[in-house]
């Protein structure tokens, strides 16, 4: 039994590695990508099929995105990035448990490296999507608010308590980095240790439990994903009104 933090390296291009926990990541993307092709390869009046069930799930996330911020142009705004978020981690979790997926590799000095890991147990990819989502929030506040509003929330000179409020402020959009890339981080993480001990020790019929257990984590961290982000987005473009 072999678990590694960091993710391993299936080969180069050129001087850039690519590792198994990237070439999940474009498994998952070119799964996406399919699944949209067919479906709007077809489009169909009353909706059947993939075609139902993709519009049922995009739905369900557009009410929700326009529940919480009661503005339908900001759900406009907001639903491309939100869902995105979403269905994209909630396809790198599931896949995550698929069969294959952390047992099919090869041996490296004696030691099993696998060709396909979970997307999000690699911390880099994790830290990659809080900085979309943390550069998106200080984007469409920008928009909203203007540069110099918007700024002035983190660097405000008029005494010494607004000073140091900004001075917060600005650690507290730090802290979202590191908020967002370790949750994600530690709970796929800690289901994938899970599922590999549980294997390893009682394989077959024992690890089932665990693996309905992680699909529903891997549904939860990504609603939970998409949420902050969308709240943080409200936060961001709303911060200023009261003033």
């Amino acid at each position: 039994m072999h678990i590694s933090l960091s993710p391993e390296i299936i080969f180069y291009l050129g001087k850039f590695p690519i590792t198994n926990t990237l070439l999940t990541c474009w498994a998952v993307m070119i799964i996406l990508i399919i699944i949209v092709f067919l479906v709007s390869k077809k489009i169909q009046l009353i909706p059947r099929g993939l075609q139902n069930v993709t519009e049922i799930i995009i739905e369900n996330i557009l009410n929700l995105i326009q529940n919480i911020t009661n503005d339908k142009k900001q759900t406009e705004k907001f639903f491309p990035l939100v869902a995105t978020i979403f269905i994209f981690v909630l396809s790198a979790n599931w896949l995550g448990i698929f069969p294959g997926i952390g047992t099919i590799g090869f041996k490296e000095n004696e030691t099993f490296i696998p060709l396909f890991r979970s997307v999000y147990s690699d911390l880099n990819m994790t830290i990659a999507l809080a900085l979309i989502s943390v550069f998106a929030c200080q984007f469409f506040g920008i928009i909203a608010c203007g540069f110099l509003k918007y700024t002035g929330k983190f660097i405000n000179l008029k005494n010494p308590i607004a000073f140091f409020v900004g001075i917060l402020e600005l650690i507290s959009e730090i802290s979202k980095l590191i908020s967002f890339s370790f949750r994600l981080f530690g709970n796929v993480f800690a289901g994938e240790v899970l599922l590999v001990v549980m294997a390893f020790l009682i394989p077959f019929v024992i690890p089932l439990p665990f693996m309905a257990l992680e699909l529903f984590v891997g549904f939860v961290q990504a609603l939970v994903f998409a949420m902050l982000t969308l709240v943080f987005l409200k936060m961001a473009t709303t911060v200023h009104e009261e003033h």
